[in-house]
């Protein structure tokens, strides 16, 4: 059975978060609430828990999997930055989108693209989320929670749960969150003279990019 955690949105419970970070660290599943729509997170570093993220998602290797950081200089760590692509990144951190960049070796392989080496990373705007990574010291692996063959994300944490409760180790009530993906928008081009390309438009403004 999934444990549910009802958290403040402003002041999230201390003690709630720390069983929440303790289910992540012994292999755990969890759907969080993001500043664009729930997330199925694990740890980066667990090859068991990534592979049953991609299992019960229902995604295999060359979908792009998502690194959440809890800032820009974290966000450096685990993928190679020009001057060009970390102006763009700044306009736009924190918020709702995800970058395409090249992974650094920081990143293990599995759970880069296994053509092209890259990753996707993102600064979530969200209370909580922020809390949870700060607790647990190192980025979130994660994909936006949407049900194998379906298109539309979830977003009641209830209903998750019901859907979920044997599949993961647990859920975190926020309340609700926007019922939106992020934009996701390819920065590889820009490390070799080319610009940046939207290949999904989701609730992040492309006008905040300058694109």
């Amino acid at each position: 059975m999934a444990q549910y955690f009802e958290l403040h949105p402003a002041n999230p419970q201390l003690r709630l978060l720390k069983q929440a970070v303790g289910l992540l660290q012994q292999g755990g599943l969890l759907a969080v609430p993001t500043d664009s729509s729930y997330a199925l997170v694990c740890q980066l570093d667990d090859k068991a828990a990534v592979d049953r993220l991609r299992q019960v998602r229902g995604v295999d290797e060359k979908h792009h999997l998502t690194l959440l950081c809890r800032d820009l200089s974290e966000l450096s760590t685990f993928a190679r930055v020009d001057n060009r692509q970390y102006r763009l990144i700044k306009q736009a951190t924190p918020g709702p989108f995800t970058f395409i960049l090249e992974a650094t070796r920081e990143v293990p392989r599995r759970v880069s693209h296994p053509q092209r080496k890259t990753i996707g990373l993102r600064v979530p705007d969200h209370q909580v989320l922020q809390q949870l990574l700060e607790l647990l010291g190192q980025p979130l692996l994660g994909t936006t929670l949407i049900p194998p063959r379906e298109s539309e994300p979830l977003n009641d944490a209830e209903h998750i749960r019901e859907r979920y409760e044997r599949l993961i180790a647990g859920v975190i009530d926020a309340g609700a969150c926007p019922l939106e993906p992020t934009t996701v928008v390819d920065l590889t081009p820009m490390g070799t003279g080319g610009e940046a390309t939207i290949l999904r438009q989701g609730r992040g403004e492309a006008e905040r990019l300058g694109l």
